[in-house]
């Protein structure tokens, strides 16, 4: 029996309450859900467009409920977004518009691309086991900022580029009254590598602050390009910064003592005993992965390969190209040890001590096992001190065993800034680049472009 068949026969003609009641649902019930709906939307919207924040805070919060939340950090399996509170599908399309900043004039330094290392570590890395912790996740910069509210953006400028897959561009940029620099993804990375860009700056924040490694100030990860954002150290890598030291007439001048090498030596090596103290490995100690702020601080810098490893596994195949600054053990594909590293810092002192010399520059890689394996090592650069270059072979002894422990290198690194000469370091020229290349191990069979 139909709704009007029932008010005729329960209602009197004129009965308006009695006809009310029979037809409730349609005259108030519906009425009541589509106008509820109706301003939820409203707000929601309205929410969306001037309080962002908010929204992605309401969705983080709902996200934990979730049993795909019950997994932490960088810890989840591939295909999880890495960041626990991120909102961001990492399945969305393979291509997006990255910005492009406006043309700015710049002036080409001597420098290197430092964003990540030109090639990874040995895979014998990953013998060592890291039991790492994490803790935090990176600050999300507000939806409002995007790249293109980046002030003063430029490409950041290169003398040479090792030629890689790398889908991460280096722009220079202003940020709440401070220099930055943007790591953007580029348009070409597909999801794998959108996982992988926000693993890393979880990574990083999950490290924890430390003042000698660089500082991550936020990502930009809710919406196309991808950002993280870090602080920019103004003098760039430490190996282009040793080769301004040669140049003449340089402004800013740069200007490399012993008593430099120290101080920075310490910095770097209280940054890898952070590391070592959360039971990683850096496997990429090398002049290249150390950058130099304007007040000549050294930050250890070089760290995907640390993420990578971690996360992922032996996944990268063996380059020769390592294997200049490699520990005895590691050219003989035996598992690394914290004294692996030892071995490779004693690498850059020497690399800071000759302003920027390739090590072993006279040995080819195919011979460098056998170099060490009759006891050589590295010459004494002209003007280093007897206590920098006791410090030098110490760290690159042939056992692992006869090394010291990075405490002990930063007590005999503190002793000896204190004699050490303030009389300002000279090379012999400027660097060749391509000979530089050749001498480091990168060989002829490698892919550079000189700028």
């Amino acid at each position: 029996m139909s709704s009007l068949s029932d008010a005729d026969f329960h209602c009197k003609h004129g009965d308006t309450i009695c006809e009310i009641r029979v037809y409730e649902q349609e005259v108030i019930i519906v009425p009541i859900f589509l106008l509820a709906s109706f301003l939820i939307t409203l707000v929601f919207i309205l929410l969306l467009r001037y309080c962002p924040e908010k929204v992605d805070r309401i969705r983080s919060s709902a996200s934990k409920t979730t049993s795909r939340r019950v997994l932490h950090g960088i810890d989840a399996p591939p295909g999880i977004n890495v960041l626990e509170h991120e909102s961001i599908a990492l399945d969305v399309p393979s291509s997006y518009s990255t910005f492009h900043p406006a043309h700015t004039n710049y002036s080409k330094t001597f420098s290197t691309s430092v964003d990540t290392p030109p090639f990874p570590p040995s895979p014998t890395l990953d013998a060592f086991k890291p039991v790492f912790t994490p803790i935090v996740q990176p600050r999300e910069l507000p939806r409002q900022r995007l790249p293109e509210s980046f002030n003063l953006v430029s490409p950041l400028p290169v003398a040479f580029s090792l030629r890689s897959d790398s889908t991460v561009s280096l722009y220079r940029a202003r940020m709440e009254n401070r220099n930055v620099v943007l790591r953007v993804l580029n348009d070409s990375a597909d999801a794998t590598e959108r996982h992988n860009f926000l693993g890393f700056a979880s990574f990083l924040a999950q490290l924890g602050p430390h003042p000698f490694l660089p500082e991550l100030l936020g990502v930009v990860s809710l919406r196309a390009p991808l950002v993280t954002v870090v602080e920019e150290l103004e003098n760039r890598d430490l190996l282009s910064y040793v080769w301004q030291c040669r140049q003449e007439h340089v402004d800013p001048p740069c200007e490399m003592t012993e008593r430099r090498i120290f101080t920075m030596a310490k910095q770097v090596a209280s940054a890898l005993e952070f590391l070592h103290s959360k039971d990683l490995l850096h496997g990429n100690i090398r002049a290249h992965s150390v950058l130099i702020s304007k007040e000549f601080t050294a930050k250890l810098w070089g760290l995907h390969g640390v993420y990578t490893r971690k996360n992922q596994g032996a996944t990268q195949k063996d380059d020769p190209s390592m294997k200049k600054w490699q520990a005895p053990e590691l050219l003989a594909r035996k598992p690394a040890s914290q004294s692996s590293d030892i071995w490779s810092f004693g690498i850059l002192l020497y690399e800071m001590a000759t302003l920027g010399e390739a090590p072993f520059a006279e040995i080819s890689v195919n011979e460098l096992l056998q170099f060490h394996q009759r006891g050589k090592s590295l010459k004494k650069p002209a003007n280093c001190s007897n206590t920098l270059y006791t410090i030098i072979k110490g760290c690159c002894q042939w056992k692992d065993q006869d090394r010291p422990s990075l405490a002990e290198v930063s007590r005999k690194l503190a002793a000896g800034e204190k004699s050490a000469s303030d009389k300002v370091l000279k090379g012999s020229g400027t660097v060749n680049i391509e000979q530089y290349l050749q001498e480091a191990g990168y060989g002829e069979t490698n892919s550079y472009t000189v700028f």
